[in-house]
């Protein structure tokens, strides 16, 4: 098999894992984690330079999980990776005195900042690329976004920034999956054409289908190379992806499944993994 399709099975071993973790924790954004999961893979397990053996080292890449509110998928793929045990974020996740919150907790290993109030990772990621340079550090930083997130206006703050200093270093990615809490993104507040509107602002603009790991490795390894501007990478995305039952249905933005919505969607993306093998 070959990588990209290990990847892609991946995605679905840990989106079965959330799952079963929000199931356990009697809460969590299930919808965009579902969404953003490829993206978090793409990056973990094939892009950034990081892991547990050098998460200490000044010179490793950083990433901030702007859209903190779908942690389910941030925990697994951390702890996939290393960074903690799998078994314990899934019985703990969301209990009474639990470090494995319903937001990015950086008093656990591989998070670098709490975030969940959202429009502060692309802020506080434009402060470590620009520190990277200043510092003549090597290391890239990346950060997700939801499409949501995007009516904040330090999100614009931090793009005129990252602009003005030509920070190509950095390389945001906005979970397009265009549903949020209260209904459609184009709805509540619009905001296309994502790719003018990142590039008036001096981006260089990639857009893919952000549920296709193939085509995420492709665009973060162009905006690796891309020279003199920062990248966003507009990843098209389905919100719920991996099971009809959850699918392009705002519903799904907080919610526990019943034990029958779980088999269904547990034997739906258990059909789709299989079906890459």
């Amino acid at each position: 098999m070959d990588e990209i399709r290990e990847l892609k099975v991946l995605s679905y071993e840990l989106r079965k894992k959330v799952v079963e973790m929000i199931v356990a924790g009697k809460g969590g954004h299930i919808g965009g984690d579902m969404s953003v999961m490829d993206i978090l893979v793409a990056l973990y397990f094939k892009e950034m330079n990081i892991g547990p053996e050098n998460q200490d080292d000044g010179n490793r890449d950083r990433f901030v999980m702007s859209k903190g509110h779908s942690v389910e998928a941030y925990y697994a793929v951390l702890a996939r990776k290393g960074f903690f045990p799998m078994d314990e974020v899934i019985s703990q996740f969301s209990k009474f005195g639990t470090p494995y919150i319903g937001h990015p907790n950086n008093k656990l290993p591989g998070i670098e900042m709490n975030s969940g109030s959202l429009g502060h990772g692309l802020p506080v990621c434009v402060g470590m690329a620009l520190a990277g340079k200043m510092d003549g550090k090597d290391y890239r930083v990346y950060t997700v976004m939801g499409d949501g997130e995007l009516a904040e206006g330090s999100v614009w703050e931090g793009a005129m920034a990252a602009g003005h200093y030509k920070l190509d270093n950095l390389c945001a990615v906005v979970d397009r999956n265009r549903l949020q809490i209260s209904g459609g993104t184009e709805e509540v507040m619009s905001h296309d054409s994502q790719e003018e509107r990142w590039y008036s602002f001096g981006w260089n603009v990639i857009s893919v289908d952000g549920n296709d790991i193939g085509q995420l490795v492709h665009a973060f390894e162009i905006a690796k190379g891309y020279k003199g501007k920062p990248t966003v990478v507009i990843a098209n995305t389905v919100k719920g992806c991996g099971s009809a039952v959850m699918e392009n249905k705002a519903s799904w933005h907080h919610k526990v499944p019943t034990q029958e919505e779980m088999e269904q969607i547990m034997k739906d993306l258990e059909e789709r993994k299989v079906a890459l093998l």
